[in-house]
């Protein structure tokens, strides 16, 4: 019985992971239709608002504000900044505030092809699919698909959308402050808007535009070109 037990688990195990690495795959050339994260929101009312839009038709203004906000060692790393990790941990186990350490690849992870959740469950399979995601898609894939699906405001998706509704612009025609303030509320854009910034929104736009200019001057975005 024990033997048959083991069979089956490894069985089991073999088919999760089979199609794990088929759905990255297809999410490789296939827009990504909807995430766990939009079917969470639209039932809590939030509605659903998104366009998918290939990269070469968003302003290279926002590829290099997100890395400027929220992993400027993109280009280089293979899915994990050990250090932002290392950094993250020493801070919560202190008694800081709750920070993720993650990378734009594992946030493109989670918001892909997972449940929104803190659990380290959660943590160990979102690490699975950052390797295969890194492994299977080259690294402009990974800035398109994450600036297609990440949440911009209460049921608003992907960076086409939130353009039209906070600039009235396509996303091929952001700014360099249109893209900072877009990238400075990623944190929490259910709280924050780029078209209404607070004060502290505004000085953390201010702060990722010079980010984004060390971004262009030393091509740490010309991966996700």
């Amino acid at each position: 019985m024990p033997r048959r037990i083991l069979r089956l688990a490894l069985t089991v195990l073999a088919a999760l992971a089979a199609f794990s690495v088929l759905w990255v795959l297809a999410y490789r050339v296939v827009p990504v239709p909807a995430t766990p994260l939009m079917l969470v929101r639209a039932v809590q009312g939030h509605g659903l608002d998104k366009d998918w839009t290939a990269l070469d038709r968003i302003s290279p203004n926002l590829a290099r504000a997100v890395i400027a906000a929220e992993d400027t060692k993109f280009c280089g790393h293979y899915g994990f900044d050990l250090e932002a990790i290392e950094d993250a941990l020493q801070d919560n186990a202190e008694g800081g505030s709750m920070r993720g350490g993650s990378t734009i690849s594992q946030q493109t992870a989670k918001n892909a092809f997972l449940w929104p959740d803190r659990s380290w469950l959660r943590k160990g399979v979102e690490a699975g699919f950052t390797l295969l995601v890194e492994t299977l898609w080259p690294k402009a894939r990974i800035v398109e698909v994450y600036l297609n699906i990440v949440e911009w405001g209460p049921g608003l998706y992907g960076a086409e959308a939130a353009a039209r509704r906070y600039f009235d612009r396509p996303a091929s025609g952001l700014t360099e402050r249109q893209a900072a303030l877009m990238a400075a509320v990623l944190p929490n854009p259910l709280r924050w808007s780029p078209a209404r910034p607070t004060d502290y929104i505004q000085r953390r736009a201010t702060v990722i535009q010079r980010r984004m200019a060390i971004v262009a001057r030393d091509g740490l975005a010309d991966c996700a070109g």
